[in-house]
């Protein structure tokens, strides 16, 4: 009767989601720490593209254009990197991925320098974005195989998207420092030796890695489905498209808005306002045990997120401006993370990591092209024009998203697992 009591407690404590016991979970760390290195650099590579080929070229319109095709090239290549990482293993793909994004980040610092043609650095640019590692996937997966559906996935993916979002605060100062108080290709050369060193120490960490399904045998297994097959995925790149379209549209419009009010120094305090908001809700939401279906969480951050973002256009001072961008934050942040909570229960365990680096893609394809566009509407409408991006971008995805919200369902297959990831109901799943 005591055992019965006991193991009652721990059920019931095991339950319960908190950061405390989620990095109390056995051998995280081995992953987080060199994880955490390896994805540092993603956050530095565009603005040090940027601020070296606007550097030799004189122009931020090449400069621009040069990281465009690099996060194209990425958001392109990073669902093929995810799939091959499922088949074969994430060391196989990361080992000599961190060695060729390397070569190319210093390949394409060399033409740079040396004052190549424009032609020369967009080839240049697509190698150096397609061998981007795709380490957020990967540290994603492992979580899946070290907590197999238990409550605390859902704190899980809040973790890591907090943890995303501080890479993007940390990474854009470090590339600044670097490109403007020691020579503006240190910021370039410096995220190229981050990735191969952190890479490589992530690698190493071969007993966290999601095992490689084989068949009886013992082969491994040549047969795999595409995580793109399942339409739940597909739905969730489309949001996952809106969501980049806020991060792209936020970040050329509010440089052009403090411009336009004599103030530019304020858009880094206006950016880093709108990412606290994001950092903060997403610690929130991996505190909380959620008891509503992670479909109808989605629907709800979501249109919340529409409704937050269809108000910046509207702001006509640097404080209203801030406030909205705060609230756009704190919005993202639960569509994100109930995004790629959905993960769990709609894709099978072997294309997990392709699933994850869809939805990284489409938030990099969604910000690359409104970068774009709002840079031409802010140039041909009016100062603030480029907010009309994130609206655009959510209210469109949130309209697909209700009208197919039921293929965020999992289909049946005769077997059982938790329900999203920290929602405790059984819920036969695809």
């Amino acid at each position: 009767m005591a055992s019965t009591v006991t193991t009652s407690k721990d059920s019931a404590a095991t339950s319960r989601p908190g950061y405390g016991r989620l990095l109390r979970t056995r051998g995280a760390w081995t992953f987080l720490l060199p994880g955490f290195a390896a994805r540092q650099p993603f956050a530095m590579l565009t603005l040090s593209i940027v601020l070296l080929v606007q550097h030799t070229t004189g122009s931020y319109g090449a400069a621009g254009a040069v990281a465009a095709v690099t996060g194209v090239s990425m958001a392109l290549f990073a669902p093929y990197t995810g799939r091959l990482a499922d088949r074969h293993g994430q060391r196989a793909v990361l080992v000599p991925g961190v060695l060729v994004h390397a070569a190319a980040g210093l390949g394409l610092t060399a033409l740079a320098l040396n004052g190549a043609p424009l032609w020369a650095l967009f080839a240049a640019a697509v190698p150096t974005g397609a061998s981007v590692p795709q380490v957020g996937p990967m540290v994603r997966a492992r979580w899946g195989v070290r907590l197999k559906g238990s409550p605390l996935m859902a704190t899980a993916a809040a973790f890591e998207s907090v943890t995303d979002e501080f890479t993007f605060v940390v990474g854009p100062l470090l590339a600044t420092a670097l490109c403007t108080t020691v020579d503006p290709s240190a910021g370039l050369v410096t995220e190229a030796a981050l990735t191969l060193v952190g890479g490589l120490l992530f690698a190493a960490q071969k007993g966290t890695q999601p095992p490689v399904a084989t068949s009886d045998d013992g082969h491994t297994r040549v047969r795999h489905a595409s995580a793109l097959r399942v339409p739940g995925v597909r739905v969730l790149i489309v949001t996952f498209l809106g969501i980049g379209s806020v991060f792209g549209g936020m970040q050329v419009s509010l440089a052009a808005f403090t411009e336009s009010i004599g103030e530019p120094g304020l858009n880094g305090v206006l950016y880093g306002v709108f990412a606290a908001g994001n950092m903060l809700a997403g610690l929130v939401c991996g505190a909380i045990a959620w008891k509503v279906a992670p479909q109808r969480r989605l629907i709800v951050a979501y249109a919340a997120l529409a409704l937050a973002a269809s108000a910046l256009w509207t702001a006509d001072s640097a404080l209203l401006l801030g406030a909205l961008g705060l609230l756009v934050g704190m919005c993202i942040a639960p569509a994100l993370i109930t995004g790629y909570t959905l993960v769990e229960s709609l894709v099978p365990a072997g294309a997990r990591t392709e699933a994850f680096t869809w939805l990284t893609g489409a938030v990099a394809l969604g910000q690359a092209a409104a970068v774009t566009v709002a840079g031409q509407f802010e140039d041909r409408l009016w100062d603030g024009a480029g907010f009309l991006v994130p609206m655009g971008g959510t209210l469109l995805a949130l309209a697909t998203l209700l009208a197919l919200r039921s293929r965020l369902a999992g289909a049946p297959r005769g077997r059982t697992v938790a329900r999203g990831m920290g929602h405790r109901e059984p819920v036969a799943v695809d």
